[in-house]
């Protein structure tokens, strides 16, 4: 009777503190919206067992409420789901990390292209010019992958030797997204959704198109000078697949980030341990495919996403069975993800702090 005692007392001072933690979550999010604005999903799952998974505000204005189906544009956390493209070609014997650019890229100066290999695309170590600071300034019209490859053919240069620094880069993943293209035979998307979104039943997930329709989706806006609102769900730059294209839900994207900790498409920590790049700004930090990751006992995984009207995070530690994964479609809205970590971080789930210098470098 006493073992049973105490453990109906463990019981309920657990559901305590899990109300406790869910009404805390919830003031944050709902005190950071107002009442028919865009806002935010959240979804928490600590030791495999979901603690928390809301959602607050609209898909647009006027418009439904989010939910855990609803579609957001993942901005670069989007980049996990391009290199595991490259991944799988790997892991089929297509490519080789070790394989320079040239063999993809005929139209890039071999100047640069016979020094930058694969590995370094994927590691933000490439050097390359970035796309952003080539562009016409005066272009109406959105560019493309084909497009980014366009103005890189006309470099000779990059910013550095390959492989001797560390710097983001979105022209790295816009290349990458051809090279699956070239190499696969497939389009970009078809690829995507036939070996990661079908074996993985994310059955809604899609990569963004111009002239395909994406089902329950968030439209993006972001806020003036004066904290007001206006849309902003497109730029020049968002139809640039490789870089940031892939929209998701908290419920298909648990499902990505079950498949990582099952090592379902390929065993990931082993290719962690020979494609990474050491980050000096932040002690112990390395970027690997896709992915920024501490080198702990229980290595964390991050990655961050800002667009013009969208704002996403996503820590995943597979040891732990721990996921935290934030979208709002509302841009620069990180503010509220980091009370949200602090909170978190007060019930021994997940490190503000580290997150967010890894936060820093993607902007």
């Amino acid at each position: 009777m006493k073992l049973s005692a105490l453990f109906i007392c463990c019981i309920m001072i657990t559901n305590t503190a899990q109300a406790q933690l869910e009404k805390k979550l919830d003031s944050i999010i709902a005190n950071s919206i107002q009442p028919g604005e865009p806002g935010v999903a959240l979804y928490v799952e600590n030791n495999g067992k979901v603690i928390y998974k809301n959602a607050f505000g609209l898909t647009a204005i006027n418009g439904k409420e989010l939910d855990a189906s609803t579609n957001f544009r993942m901005a670069s956390v989007s980049k996990q789901f391009t290199a595991m493209c490259i991944l799988l070609l790997e892991k089929d014997g297509k490519v080789s990390f070790d394989d320079p650019i040239s063999r993809f890229f005929p139209e890039i100066p071999a100047v640069v292209a016979n020094k930058v290999l694969l590995r370094h695309l994927l590691t933000h170590s490439s050097g390359v010019i970035d796309y952003e600071s080539l562009m016409d300034a005066s272009e109406t019209s959105q560019l493309l992958d084909a497009d980014v490859l366009a103005l890189l053919s006309k470099q000779d240069t990059t910013y550095f030797a390959p492989g001797s620094q560390f710097r983001y880069s979105n022209s790295a993943y816009a290349l990458l997204a051809l090279i699956t293209e070239r190499v696969s035979g497939q389009s970009f998307p078809q690829f995507m959704k036939e070996r990661i979104f079908k074996p993985l039943k994310m059955k809604n997930s899609s990569v963004y198109e111009a002239s395909s329709d994406i089902k329950n989706r968030a439209m993006g806006f972001a806020r003036n000078r004066n904290k007001e609102l206006f849309a902003n769900d497109q730029s020049s730059t968002s139809a640039v697949k490789g870089d940031g294209g892939v929209y998701t839900s908290l419920n298909d994207y648990r499902k990505w980030t079950h498949a990582q900790w099952r090592n379902t498409l390929v065993d990931l920590p082993p290719v962690l341990k020979r494609l990474n790049y050491s980050i000096k700004e932040v002690t112990g930090s390395y970027y690997g495919p896709g992915l920024f990751y501490f080198d702990k006992a229980e290595p964390s995984l991050f990655h961050s996403g800002s667009t013009c009207g969208f704002s996403t995070f996503s820590v995943n530690i597979p040891g732990q069975k721990t996921s935290i994964v934030y979208y709002s479609n509302i841009a620069n809205n990180a503010v509220t993800f980091k009370k949200i970590l602090e909170i978190l971080a007060s019930h021994g789930i997940g490190d503000p702090v580290q997150v967010f210098q890894l936060h820093e470098l993607t902007r």
